[in-house]
């Protein structure tokens, strides 16, 4: 990304708003959108309201949610200007603008909406949290298969100044029900006389405006398209979700995933930014529960006293040990999670992975028992059996147990991230430590 140098602090020293808003003129909207990312809360005020109508509009829809209620706030002084801004913003972004907000800051600002953008916003406010019908927009271009090319341009062009894209054009029947779509560029090569009927093969994919919002990033994935449609049970088309909207959807879902990977309660977006009680509530409730869950480890040690003050050596390998186990099952759990969630494998495909992960990680704990036995041949000689039987173990039952538990957590309708590094960390630790010492007390005959 182009790196934004800008000396704002002169025109506000100056107050030379005319020079501000003509060198403002210099930079695209994501450049602009930068910058305000990074002033004070009076400063970007001053700024967005030096932007053109236009530039408002496509400056806002770039910035963060934190930045949007600051402007937000910043300019509700101004109702028609708030106005103007809220019904100038596409749809979709709107929407997702107002799902974040508290619902009584949400029901005020709905009611500076026109009466056509309100309709649209309580419509798409009313599906479900995470559907599609909150992601899409009924902003498209839809034609009669009975329609020549000639006039399928003449509609497009009465009707497509606001259609979020014109990659693609829709195909409906008089009922608005979806029969397929079409690529701009067939239209531009047909024939002008030609019936769009004859271009059209019925084969397209469309997506429910009820399912999850993770079946859209699944299909965009599959079918490699800039903008997929969007139907009911009955097949009407309501709208479209574009790529760019299904990106963002990815972004926080990953985000989502990967705090959730490492026991944090909720996603933080940028660390900078939030309050030393935000970043502590966040990652407080799982530390304390893995507290809790490591002192099985210590009681687990802690019956085996009578072993280790006889074999001593036994405590030099045990931070391996069980590392190794914990290593081994969130490798397990991390491919296992992805593959869920990207739909490479379903909840009932769990007994033919169990095989397969057996096998591998009988392999991988083989190769680690003789890297292990190759350490303790120069400083426990005495003990190498032992620790090649319970590597072997310990790296099985790791990788099991990192399968396992994502499968589990997909089954009860819970997220298979949530079946975290520090969890499965936690139980393979107590798994392994056991082994260990059960191990040593049958082989060495304590």
């Amino acid at each position: 990304m182009v790196e934004v140098k800008f000396d704002f602090q002169t025109f506000f020293d100056e107050k030379n708003w005319r020079g501000l808003k003509l060198a403002l003129n210099e930079y695209d909207s994501i450049q602009i959108a930068e910058i305000l990312e990074d002033l004070e809360e009076n400063q970007e005020i001053v700024v967005f309201r030096l932007l053109s109508r236009e530039q408002a509009k496509e400056v806002f829809q770039l910035l963060s949610q934190e930045k949007q209620e600051d402007i937000i706030d910043g300019i509700a002084h101004n109702v028609q200007n708030l106005s103007n801004l809220l019904n100038d913003i596409e749809p979709d972004d709107r929407t997702a603008f107002f799902e974040e907000l508290p619902g009584k800051v949400s029901q005020r600002l709905i009611q500076l909406l026109s009466p056509k953008e309100k309709q649209i916003t309580l419509q798409l406010l009313g599906y479900p949290e995470d559907s599609i019908g909150r992601l899409m927009t009924p902003e498209y271009v839809a034609i009669k298969a009975h329609y020549t090319v000639d006039r399928a341009f003449q509609h497009i062009r009465k009707y497509g100044r606001d259609s979020e894209t014109l990659n693609v054009i829709y195909i409906i029947d008089d009922e608005r029900k979806l029969i397929d779509d079409i690529k701009i560029k067939e239209l531009i090569l047909a024939d002008p006389q030609e019936k769009v009927a004859n271009l059209i093969d019925s084969k397209f994919v469309a997506l429910n405006v009820m399912d999850d919002q993770e079946t859209a990033i699944k299909a965009f994935t599959d079918y490699d398209r800039v903008a997929l449609p969007v139907v009911n049970d009955e097949g009407m088309l309501l709208g479209i979700v574009t790529f760019d909207d299904v990106m963002d959807v990815a972004e926080e879902e990953s985000t989502e995933d990967f705090h959730k990977f490492g026991s944090i309660q909720s996603a933080i977006t940028n660390p900078l930014k939030e309050t030393i009680f935000n970043l502590y509530k966040n990652r407080i409730i799982w530390l304390v529960a893995l507290v809790f869950m490591n002192v099985f480890s210590g009681a687990a040690i802690s019956r085996y006293e009578s072993v280790i003050q006889t074999m001593v050596s036994l405590v030099f390998f045990l931070p391996l040990l069980i590392a190794s186990a914990g290593n081994a099952g969130s490798q397990s759990a991390t491919l296992m999670i992805r593959a869920l969630a990207v739909g490479d494998v379903q909840v009932k495909d769990w007994y033919k992975l169990i095989w397969k992960e057996l096998l591998v990680s009988l392999l991988l704990g083989l190769t680690m028992a003789a890297t292990v036995a190759l350490v303790a041949s120069f400083r426990a000689p005495e003990i190498i059996l032992v620790l090649v039987i319970t590597m072997v173990l310990i790296v099985i039952t790791g990788s099991l147990v990192g399968l396992v538990l994502p499968f589990i957590f997909t089954k009860f309708k819970l997220d298979p991230a949530t079946a975290s590094a520090p969890l499965i960390t936690s139980i393979a630790d107590i798994c392994g430590i056991l082994i260990y010492f059960s191990v040593a007390k049958w082989i060495l005959g304590f």
